[in-house]
């Protein structure tokens, strides 16, 4: 089960005004489950996305760069799971461009004008004949009021549906924030996650919508890490129809800060609920770094904490073996570190500095705190004035089961 997560009610997800979403069963891998669904986009909206940064990406993910590349205004996306399209060469390209085609003739829009995605297995063909048989049925579903079906029909391995909304009033007028996100295991995505959708009616010139998806990636999606593995079909897009009147063409215009922070927090939220689905996970985690000379070394920090099978076994068992997280830290990679000025806590218990144990620090405190389902470790570098926070989970034997059988 999910640490502290529970999926969102239908009625607790906004239908976002100029977005429709549709979810059918197309049998791409297995039967019986959602696994294709449609978002058509009214004309007018402007879209952005980040992507993996694995170099084996998937045919998916080139053809959503080729096509978000050409100007041409997006008017959908289609995404499928079971079956990743990943290390397919050209004919995953080709299945990737035949489905795309696919949805234009459905909708009235060039292939180019629609994003594709997919999840699931890497290595093994799309069925693309299923995907086009299941078309007419996930147009028959389009409907504003979708986004918890749609939260449930891009799920994998993930034990719940992740999805997030927000209503921010700015300027006299409301403003929609909805978003799903999919993704348990392969979580260090180095971009944003597996797979994340946002949409808002908010009004988002394109300049400016491209600054806040790497922005909101950057803030959510790269700080979290289930296992340190980056997908090959990692992808984040976010939409703004302009619907609701309110409309920013500037950082600096009135109402922006507000749209913007509800922004990043619906993004923060979606990112952590993939973390507390992490496979196997009984504990949520951040590692939050202060004191470092930029971002980036105390990120630097965070992951090498966040990614160690040592440590992150030692919290599934409720273990104090703190030197784990210390020889973490040692082997960040920050050449300069003075070990003498770090100090690191577990939630309010300081348990090391001047290079070693706390003189005050009792393991019983340790442990009270390691036996919690959520844990802050705290690291002060004492280098800087910078500071990031890392989201991640433990490590238990089910983590292990759920990858063994991924493929049965």
């Amino acid at each position: 089960m999910p640490v502290n997560y529970a999926t969102p009610t239908a009625d607790q997800l906004f239908a976002v005004a100029g977005v429709r979403l549709g979810v059918a069963e197309a049998e791409i891998r297995k039967k019986n489950r959602r696994d294709l669904t449609l978002v058509a986009l009214d004309a007018g909206c402007t879209v952005a996305g980040v992507f993996t940064q694995n170099r084996f990406c998937a045919a998916p993910v080139q053809l959503c760069r080729q096509h978000l590349a050409s100007g041409q205004e997006i008017r959908a996306l289609v995404i499928n799971t079971g079956i990743a399209n990943a290390g397919t060469g050209e004919p995953g390209r080709q299945t990737a461009r035949q489905t795309c085609e696919a949805v234009g003739e459905l909708l009235g829009v060039a292939a180019e004008q629609v994003l594709p995605f997919s999840t699931g297995v890497i290595l093994e063909p799309l069925p693309v004949e299923r995907i086009k048989a299941g078309l007419p049925a996930v147009f028959a579903d389009l409907k504003g009021g979708n986004w918890h079906a749609a939260a449930h029909g891009i799920m994998t391995t993930d034990t719940v549906a992740k999805a997030a909304s927000r209503v921010v009033e700015v300027n006299g007028k409301k403003v929609t924030i909805s978003g799903i996100s999919k993704g348990a295991g392969m979580i260090k995505p180095n971009m944003a996650t597996m797979l994340g959708f946002l949409a808002t009616d908010a009004g988002i010139a394109q300049p400016l919508l491209d600054q806040l998806v790497k922005e909101a990636a950057d803030a959510s999606f790269n700080c979290i890490t289930v296992d340190g593995d980056t997908s090959t079909n990692d992808s984040y897009v976010m939409i703004a129809t302009g619907q609701s009147g309110a409309s920013f063409a500037a950082a600096s215009d009135a109402g922006w800060a507000e749209v913007k922070a509800a922004i990043i927090a619906v993004s923060v939220e979606l990112a952590q609920a993939i973390v507390r689905d992490g496979e196997g996970a009984t504990k949520f985690i951040t590692v939050a770094v202060e004191g470092g000379k930029s971002i980036e070394e105390c990120r630097q920090v965070g992951y090498a904490i966040g990614h160690s099978p040592l440590v992150k076994t030692a919290f599934f068992a409720s273990d104090p073996n703190l030197g784990r997280i210390l020889a973490a830290v040692g082997y960040a990679g920050i050449a300069d570190l003075d070990v003498d000025g770090v100090k690191v806590w577990l939630d309010e218990v300081l348990v090391a500095e001047n290079g070693g144990r706390a003189a005050a620090y009792q393991e019983a405190d340790g442990a009270r705190v390691m036996a919690q389902a959520e844990i802050t470790v705290r690291v002060a570098l004492g280098r800087g004035n910078a500071a990031a926070k890392v989201y991640t989970c433990d490590f238990s034997y089910d983590y292990v089961k759920i990858n063994a059988d991924y493929r049965s």
